[in-house]
């Protein structure tokens, strides 16, 4: 990965999070945008993200932000300066909700309730 590579992943983390924070409405849970992988030309960014909550709250956040998504490339498309705004791709991951339970079977343990 190339050093502009990198700080225009960096920038996408920033700028999707705060999108996803501030103007996409409907959202259910604890979002949290973990990883992107951009393409070397930048024209293609996968977003990697999490949701913290029940599951009926992770469907719905799914569902909001796969509806929302073209809406996010035009926001990101309006603060970050590329040629091209990347096409975004948005791939959900439970790891944070195992990361989660492991903590919780961890403290348990420490506690002696195990």
């Amino acid at each position: 990965m190339t050093l502009r590579n990198e700080r225009v992943r960096k920038e996408l983390m920033r700028d999707i999070s705060d999108i996803l924070r501030k103007e996409i409405r409907g959202l259910a849970g604890v979002v949290s945008v973990l990883d992107i992988e951009v393409s070397h030309d930048n024209s293609f960014a996968k977003v990697i993200y999490s949701v913290l909550g029940s599951p009926e709250q992770v469907e719905k956040t799914k569902e909001v932000i796969e509806k929302s998504t073209p809406k996010i490339r035009y926001e990101v498309g309006k603060r970050i300066r590329l040629r091209l705004t990347p096409e975004l791709r948005f791939v959900y991951t439970d790891s944070l909700e195992q990361s989660s339970k492991v903590h919780e079977i961890l403290n348990k343990i420490s506690r002696g309730e195990v």
